[in-house]
């Protein structure tokens, strides 16, 4: 099943503008008797040719509950899906179970009586479950949980590194190291006429912002205050006018992708989240991506305080939720809570990890059926980079999160494209904040 809209309203503002003009009953489903013979259930996924966990799990609890079919509805990606969501949940025909893609809207979701409350679901659940805190909110309850928690980590080319004469990474590296490599890889790449650079940071905030938010002194998303993310943006920028990382306008401009920029070996290094393992993988087996061996190392640190392999790295990612539409059939309630509580549980972790998916439980039998898998690299440190990471949320659950990031992603487009300065750019952001969201 696929399910299309036109894209032309932002997803924050149509998240907003949608759940206020409209409720859904949040408590009108959950006391009705369970149904009585097959049940079958919808979930809301997205870019399903490449892009396989919705499948999966749907697959996988079917095979232990043949009495329950789930049906996988497909949305548009990225920002379109919660424009495309937004609209049939206010128009009556979501799906049964939908995904929380990150944290940033979940509230704006639960507020506006979209999620069913599924605490007794949370209370089920392994307490390891990555992510499961966030989801808790003031009143106690809970209104989506966690089924994969992914964790951004380095990515590396070695045999670019080797190539280059360059030594790989370590575990040891603070930014300034991985910006050094980065000009030593583009020099030496360029001493022998190839067009490939050092690093490839791609354009969304969170590529910046994120790291930032995780690992800076006194970072604080409602503090009004975001002199913090000027050192990050300055060594970004630094290397973008060194060449050794791609440009932000050249990236904008060409609509480029992450995925072929590191596939086809045009960047040596790619800093994102645990879920490329699985593409990259996928992409070398059917030729998309080249042919060469890689590996992942933890995601450099603002200071050596957490650096090396007898310390826990610092990273950010926001953990991916699942959710019951409280308009969903109360005959069907039982069966989406149950579904749910598998995709969570050790059932859908074991399903995910072994097609390359980061699940939110990650036991010692779930990471050796990730690392497993054929294709992922074996040694040391990438074993160590996918398993130990203090992870912190990109977006902590509050009511102004949503507000604030907004206006941040539109000082990270102005800064990155050069057409404010770092200190203008981030002056602006605090005024926006100041004067939209009230806070500073």
């Amino acid at each position: 099943m696929k399910r299309t809209i036109p894209t032309a309203l932002g997803a924050s503002a149509a998240v907003a503008l949608a759940l206020t003009a409209c409720s859904g009953g949040g408590d009108a489903a959950g006391g009705g008797e369970p149904a009585d013979g097959p049940v079958t259930l919808t979930l809301a996924g997205w870019s399903l040719a490449s892009t396989p966990e919705f499948q999966t799990i749907a697959d996988a609890y079917s095979a232990e509950n043949p009495d329950v079919t789930v049906e996988v509805v497909e949305y548009p990606a990225g920002n379109d899906y919660d424009t495309a969501l937004v609209a049939d949940l206010a128009a009556g025909t979501a799906p049964d179970v939908y995904i929380i893609k990150n944290l940033k809207n979940y509230l704006t979701f639960q507020t506006g009586n979209q999620l069913l409350d599924i605490s007794d679901v949370a209370a089920d659940l392994d307490p390891a479950t990555g992510g499961l805190e966030h989801y808790e909110v003031e009143d106690g309850g809970t209104y989506a949980v966690p089924y994969r928690q992914d964790s951004w980590v380095l990515f590396y080319n070695q045999d670019l590194f080797e190539q280059a004469g360059v030594a790989v990474p370590d575990g040891s590296w603070t930014w300034d190291d991985y910006a050094q490599a980065a000009r030593d890889l583009t020099a030496a790449f360029t001493a022998e006429g190839s067009s490939a650079v050092g690093t490839y940071q791609h354009n969304w905030q969170s590529t910046l912002q994120g790291f930032a938010l995780a690992q800076a002194p006194g970072a604080d998303l409602f503090g009004g205050d975001y002199s913090w993310l000027a050192p990050y943006y300055e060594r970004s920028l630094a290397l973008q006018e060194e060449g050794a990382q791609t440009d932000y306008g050249t990236i904008t401009t060409n609509s480029l992708t992450y995925q072929a920029q590191f596939g086809t070996q045009q960047a040596a290094m790619l800093p994102m989240g645990t879920w490329y393992a699985a593409t990259l993988i996928t992409q070398q087996e059917s030729g998309e991506a080249d042919d060469f061996a890689w590996g992942v190392a933890p995601i450099p640190q603002h200071d050596s305080s957490t650096t090396g392999t007898d310390a826990t790295p610092v990273t950010f990612g926001d953990p991916t939720g699942m959710g019951i539409n409280p308009a969903i059939d109360d005959a069907k309630v039982e069966a989406a809570k149950d579904f749910v509580r598998f995709a969570v549980g050790e059932g859908g972790a074991q399903a995910l990890a072994e097609i390359g998916i980061t699940p939110a439980l990650l036991n010692d039998a779930v990471l050796d059926a990730y690392l497993g898998l054929e294709g992922m690299p074996t040694d040391e440190l990438s074993r160590f980079a996918f398993q130990e990471h203090d992870t912190k949320p990109e977006n902590p659950v509050a009511p102004e999160t949503a507000a604030v990031q907004n206006i941040l992603n539109d000082a990270h487009s102005a800064i990155m494209s050069g057409s404010v300065s770092v200190e203008d750019g981030l002056a602006e952001a605090e005024n926006r904040v100041a004067s939209e969201v009230g806070i500073g």
